[in-house]
C-alpha cells in the first residue's frame, strides 16, 4: 500500500513539473512576433539621407610686435612667522631669517648647523622659549626681498625652509 502511494505521489509530482515549464514553441513564437514588428516599423519609417558638407574656416594670421614687460615679484604675499627668539650659537640676527630646521633637542640642531657651515652658510641656532624649540637659521637679512630669494634657493635642498621675523 505504501509503495502505491509513493508511486502515485511521484507520478503526480512529475506531471506537475512537466506542465509548469514553458515550451520552446512558445519562446519561438514570441521571437518571431517581435521580429515581424521590427520589420514593419522599418518599412514604415523612410530613411532620409542628408549630405552635409563642411567648409573650412581660415582666419588670417596677424603679426603683433611683442613688448617686454618687467616682472616684479610681490614679496608682500610671502608668509613670514613672527617669533621671539634668543641666539644660542651664532653672530646675530637681522630682521628676516631663513629657518631650515626646528628641533627640540639641541644636539640635532648643532648637527644641521655644522652641515650648513660645511656648505658655506653662516648658520646659527636660535631658541624659541615659548615653544621650547631650537631653530636652525641658514641666513639672515635686513630686508624681506633678500630673505625670500635666499629661502627659494635653499628650498632645493631643504623643502620646508621658511621665513622668521625676529620680534625682539
Amino acid at each position: 500500500m505504501k509503495k502505491i502511494v509513493f508511486l502515485c505521489a511521484g507520478i503526480c509530482l512529475a506531471m506537475t513539473m512537466a506542465s509548469c515549464g514553458s515550451s520552446e514553441k512558445a519562446y519561438r513564437k514570441a521571437y518571431e512576433k517581435a521580429q515581424a514588428q521590427a520589420q514593419t516599423q522599418q518599412v514604415q519609417q523612410p530613411v532620409q539621407q542628408v549630405q552635409v558638407t563642411e567648409t573650412p574656416v581660415v582666419t588670417p594670421v596677424q603679426t603683433v610686435p611683442s613688448t617686454q614687460t618687467q616682472v616684479v615679484d610681490n614679496n608682500d604675499n610671502v608668509q613670514v612667522r613672527q617669533e621671539r627668539v634668543t641666539i644660542v650659537s651664532g653672530s646675530g640676527l637681522q630682521a628676516y631669517s631663513v629657518v631650515v630646521g626646528s628641533f627640540s633637542v639641541i644636539a640635532n640642531a648643532e648637527g644641521l648647523q655644522q652641515r650648513l657651515k660645511n656648505a658655506g652658510y653662516a648658520a646659527q641656532i636660535v631658541k624659541n622659549e615659548d615653544r621650547n624649540m631650537y631653530r636652525v637659521v641658514a641666513s639672515t637679512f635686513g630686508d624681506k626681498a633678500s630673505a625670500v630669494q635666499s629661502r627659494d634657493q635653499l628650498r632645493s635642498t631643504y623643502q620646508d625652509a621658511w621665513l622668521l621675523y625676529n620680534a625682539r
